[in-house]
């Protein structure tokens, strides 16, 4: 979950987190902020996740806004200064209805994701929208791949390339009727493919099992690989008083 950027500054929104009771399993409307916490309702837990936090000084927090049958809806605020190249956080969602399994032993990995970024007194974002995903040769292995799908991007941040900054495209593929360009990156001894959205996806409607297997055919991708975790969220860079919304998400594996 590493990138590297070039410079566009953008505005967004902030909107403060609701205050709720803590419990083992927590109600809507229970919010959280802190370097690694989580919160959970029905089959999803939110974590905050600010590993890169020592890279800046700020804050960020979450929240549970709603669940109705399997639709979450989320949110998170932040404030971020300092080094606008270094991620400082990925608070992400993730869900008990997905699991660890061989790519050949997945049948579909459907997902929907309504998000939105509003406009008032935010500024200085860098930040993307992004499911972040690590495969290798067992649950426990190490993680030989990154799979990427950056649904927005924010501020001109771009995912890791080993083909220079802004990156150039391996390829551009249309996937779930979306065009992506394909960026491929190395961070340490794992590949990273970054699939962006050419244009903000904000009513994203697809299967995640398709970028696997776009993989598998045109990059030698191994369907022996296993989907060790799925995760979906913003990686932040900086920014002031802003504020990511998600009215919808679910997610579901077969």
């Amino acid at each position: 979950m590493q990138a590297l950027t070039y410079v566009l500054p953008l505005l967004v929104t902030f909107a403060p987190a609701l205050a709720a009771p803590s419990r083992a399993k927590e109600p809507r409307g229970a919010s959280q902020c802190g370097q690694y916490t989580s919160i959970s309702t029905g089959t999803y837990t939110i974590y905050t996740n600010e590993w890169g936090a020592s890279e800046g000084s700020g804050s960020q927090c979450s929240q549970i806004n709603s669940l109705s049958g399997s639709t979450l809806g989320w949110q998170t605020t932040w404030t971020w200064a300092n080094n606008s190249n270094n991620v400082k956080s990925y608070t992400n969602v993730e869900s008990s209805t997905t699991s660890c399994k061989q790519l050949s032993a997945i049948k579909s990995i459907t997902t929907t994701w309504s998000w939105r970024r509003s406009s008032y007194s935010g500024s200085s974002i860098r930040a993307n929208v992004a499911y972040d995903t690590f495969l290798g040769t067992s649950c426990s292995g190490a993680q030989a791949y990154e799979v990427m799908v950056w649904l927005g991007v924010f501020g001109g941040v771009s995912p890791l390339s080993n083909n220079g900054y802004p990156p150039t495209p391996t390829a551009t593929p249309t996937i779930g009727g979306v065009a992506f360009n394909l960026i491929v990156g190395t961070n340490g001894a794992t590949t990273v493919y970054s699939f962006t959205a050419q244009t903000n996806a904000t009513n994203f409607n697809g299967n995640l099992l398709l970028f696997y297997q776009y993989l598998e055919t045109n990059e030698m991708l191994s369907s022996a690989q296993y989907l060790q975790s799925i995760q979906a969220g913003s990686e932040v860079f900086t920014g002031s008083g802003a504020e990511l919304l998600t009215t919808g998400y679910t997610i579901s594996q077969t």
